[in-house]
């Protein structure tokens, strides 16, 4: 007779992209790690590219009081601040993405939940032949996508969300990152975004501070909108 095991439920992944570079990422996936870390979840958080300095990988590493090496949270660095293809063509590398797969999946095992950065935008180039979306697709995973709140973004968001939704049809949401310097469209970007977009939910984050990208920072600000965090997380 043979024995019955339990399988172990399988790890929500959630892929934080952005519009385009500097839209908001990382600090929206160090306020959705904190909260859920903080509200008991085993949440873990990695970004498998970064290009042209590791001050995002600490800021993670930070976040999850070192439980992994800064190898396990970014396996591919490349120290030019240009598109990874680029930088690796230069230093000769073949990054597969099949090995970015399996770098996911193993951190993946470890933890309840896993928050996976992007790197600058959907169609960014990551390897020979693959994109950020390429990954997004293998994965199969919920996808966030942070914005910029500011005149443009409703051009870019729905661009964003229209080819996710062509590539993947993933379960997506849109997060809209306030901006120190306001301008007349703030006041009208979630609305707007909210009726085009339809069966998207679209969240905003209010500006919170300069040099809000360090942990201790994170940690005091993520109080003050835990209920939009849960909201975006549900």
């Amino acid at each position: 007779m043979k024995r019955l095991t339990a399988r172990r439920p399988r790890s929500r992944i959630i892929f934080v992209t952005g519009t385009d570079t500097g839209a908001g990422k990382t600090l929206l996936t160090g306020l959705l790690l904190h909260h859920l870390r903080r509200s008991g979840c085993r949440a873990l958080a990695m970004k498998p590219f970064c290009s042209g300095g590791s001050a995002d990988v600490r800021f993670l590493r930070a976040l999850q009081a070192g439980e992994l090496s800064d190898r396990e949270i970014n396996p591919f660095y490349f120290p030019e601040p240009v598109a990874p293809l680029i930088s690796a063509r230069k230093h000769r590398r073949n990054v597969k993405l099949n090995d970015v797969l399996g770098h996911v999946r193993r951190l993946a095992g470890r933890c309840e939940c896993l928050l996976v950065e992007g790197s600058g935008g959907l169609l960014v180039p990551l390897g020979e032949g693959f994109t950020v979306a390429s990954l997004i697709k293998k994965l199969d995973c919920e996808v966030i996508v942070a914005a910029r709140n500011q005149l443009g973004v409703v051009n870019h968001a729905m661009l964003t969300i229209s080819e996710l939704r062509r590539l993947c049809k993933p379960k997506v949401k849109v997060v809209l990152m306030g901006q120190k310097r306001r301008d007349l469209s703030v006041r009208s970007n979630q609305m707007i975004l909210r009726e085009l977009l339809r069966a998207v939910k679209v969240f905003s984050v209010g500006f919170l501070g300069k040099n809000v990208v360090r942990a201790e920072v994170v940690s005091s600000r993520s109080k003050k909108i835990k209920k939009i965090l849960a909201r975006i997380l549900e």
